[in-house]
């Protein structure tokens, strides 16, 4: 490992992946994280974050010296070294991707949770025969200093315009957003629901007419889209644009698959729905307790209540609560959760965290089911919870992020 003279390169031979989109290498004993590598590589890479009084460094593979088998010719570019965010995959076959993302799992399940298992990464429907291409039904845009569209770097501001966003699905492609001009600074996204409904454009938050290239300035421009999700008899979701859903055309089919089987038979139980959002499990859920159960959904975001509310009209056996989960797992703010058979939470990034889990296990359910969408979280959380008795029985990784380091995953714990 050397420095290359008046290069301001280092030559690296690459070791594990680890969470967060990278492999570790050493530099005269200095962790080095870098990234468009893999594992077993000898790389000449470009030092990103190098300050000397830095814990560890950063850095991009910019030249393959030693190249893996696992290694491709990326789909995309535009996010490799020193480009956008969001691709830092692409480098990688897509059988080592979810092979890369469940050594991140495992590794944080056992550093955390000191839970040693093997755990696998399942692909979505399709994405094979996609190439792990065209998936994304929302993509989020802003336009640089002269009106081109593009992402912004890698732990940037900077603006990189784009030709296109192999991830995004082709209704979103076929909009051709990426030949306008457009104001320099502006935030565009494209909504490309699944189940007919035409693509929606949003132009800083207001809907966007393409054809006539201007803002929808009528007091009832369309701003939300129908949602379907082939599960069972099917649910139609009335969600806003520029709320939350599932990114992946195929991952709200996935996760309402994952978190039923994980509920079980539920008949005529009770069930509380944590970080609900716009109903997502809220639906299924009620249909498994059925008219004689109960379900309590809570969610802090006030529009994707209003979402859920319209999504839930003809649910009776829904209670909706608007307002901080932990806050109403401690029973304030006037909500009362009850004592619920099991509960279900797909809490943010960050996790639960103590505070939450603490409440959470307080009310004693019998079952827990987890979905997470970043493993250290849900390992921190699977900690917390085995402090009060629940072992985790299984956990399944699912890959609905190809071509990133995300993944998600759905856990399901019981009381001892």
């Amino acid at each position: 490992m050397s420095v290359a003279a008046g290069e301001g390169l280092v030559e690296l031979e690459v070791g594990p992946v680890a969470h967060g989109g990278h492999c570790v290498a050493r530099l005269d004993g200095r962790v080095v994280f870098v990234r468009h590598a893999l594992p077993g590589e000898r790389v000449r890479a470009r030092l990103t974050e190098a300050g000397e009084d830095a814990r560890f460094w950063r850095a991009d593979a910019v030249e393959v010296l030693d190249a893996s088998p696992d290694r491709v010719a990326s789909p995309w570019p535009e996010a490799g070294p020193g480009g956008v965010g969001g691709g830092e995959l692409g480098h990688v076959a897509l059988p080592a991707q979810r092979d890369w993302k469940a050594a991140v799992l495992a590794e944080q399940l056992r550093r955390l949770a000191h839970d040693d298992r093997p755990v696998t990464v399942l692909g979505a429907p399709q994405d094979d025969e996609r190439g792990g291409l065209a998936w994304r039904t929302r993509v989020d845009l802003v336009a640089d200093g002269d009106g081109r569209l593009g992402m912004r770097g890698f732990r940037s501001h900077d603006v990189h315009a784009l030709p296109s966003m192999p991830l995004a699905v082709e209704e979103i492609a076929a909009l051709d957003l990426f030949g306008r001009r457009w104001a320099p600074g502006a935030r565009v996204e494209a909504v490309a629901p699944v189940g007919g409904d035409s693509p929606l454009v949003l132009l800083d938050g207001a809907p966007f007419d393409l054809r006539r290239g201007r803002v929808d300035a009528r007091p009832h421009a369309r701003s939300s889209v129908r949602e379907r999700v082939e599960v069972g008899p099917g649910y139609v979701y009335r969600v806003a644009g520029a709320g939350f859903w599932q990114v992946h055309r195929r991952a709200p089919d996935v996760l309402v698959g994952e978190v039923l089987d994980g509920v079980g038979d539920v008949g005529g139980g009770t069930v509380l729905d944590l970080y609900s959002g716009a109903g997502l499990f809220t639906l299924p859920l009620a249909d498994a307790v059925g008219e004689r159960g109960r379900v309590t959904s809570v969610e802090g975001d006030a529009r994707a209540v209003r979402d859920a509310r319209r999504n839930v009209h003809d649910r009776p056996q829904v209670t909706l609560h608007a307002g901080d989960v932990r806050r109403a797992l401690q029973g304030r703010d006037g909500v009362d959760v009850g004592r619920p058979d099991v509960v279900v939470l797909d809490p943010p990034r960050s996790g639960a965290g103590r505070a939450t889990v603490d409440a959470l296990a307080a009310l004693g359910p019998a079952r827990v089911v987890y979905v997470a969408c970043d493993p250290a979280a849900l390992a921190r959380d699977v900690a917390l919870l085995a402090g009060h008795g629940y072992a985790l029985d299984r956990v399944q990784g699912w890959d609905l992020f190809p071509m990133t380091h995300h993944l998600e995953a759905v856990a399901v714990l019981t009381r001892g």
